[in-house]
């Protein structure tokens, strides 16, 4: 990923806290000799070396990822950043937070690791419900899926919230964002004004 230096981020405990927050992205690899992707949850192992997910045995991606080089995306709060919001000249951009992962992607296959992952995803998600769900299926699911677990090797973050614009132009710009109600975004740059 192209990353200026001001867009930069290589905090790693705030790396890891947006993974664990915007943990649905693309597992990336190729299939055929073409880049594929599939949209997944992950989960972030607690040592912080792995991340986990599974994919539908019927989805091609798993028949060739097994020992391969992998991408996984994540991104976060984003949107439109108008010129008419700056106090100078100035071109239309994007705000954005994403974090990408290289590693190497293993599969597993063993109903219990299955479950402990099914299980983690749904105690993770379930977690914002009033009344969660209780996971509760056949054990005869978990043969629909296949487990991947990519060990990090790579970790590349970029924050561009217009860094590169004066503190009163990016206080304009956090309040245009809240204004239109784009709070998480407003709220990702506040953390980041000069």
């Amino acid at each position: 990923m192209y990353i200026p230096d001001h867009f930069k981020t290589s905090k790693n405990e705030e790396i890891f806290a947006f993974i664990e927050e915007y943990s649905f992205g693309q597992l990336i690899s190729q299939v055929d000799g073409r880049p594929f992707s599939s949209h997944i949850p992950f989960l972030l192992s607690q040592d912080r070396t792995k991340i986990i997910g599974h994919l539908a045995k019927a989805n091609p991606q798993h028949s060739e990822i097994d020992g391969q080089q992998v991408l996984i995306t994540l991104q976060g709060p984003h949107g439109y950043i108008s010129p008419s919001w700056y106090s100078s000249p100035g071109v239309p951009t994007w705000n954005y937070q994403a974090v990408h992962v290289y590693g190497e992607c293993r599969l597993f296959q063993g109903t219990k690791e299955l479950q402990q992952i099914v299980d983690s995803l749904t105690r993770k998600h379930e977690a914002a419900f009033e009344n969660p769900w209780t996971p509760e299926y056949r054990a005869s699911i978990l043969q629909a899926i296949i487990g991947v677990e990519i060990t990090i090797e790579e970790i590349q973050c970029k924050y561009k919230l217009s860094q590169n614009r004066s503190q009163h132009d990016q206080l304009q710009i956090i309040g245009q964002l809240r204004a239109l109600g784009w709070h998480k975004l407003a709220e990702a740059m506040a953390q980041n004004v000069l």
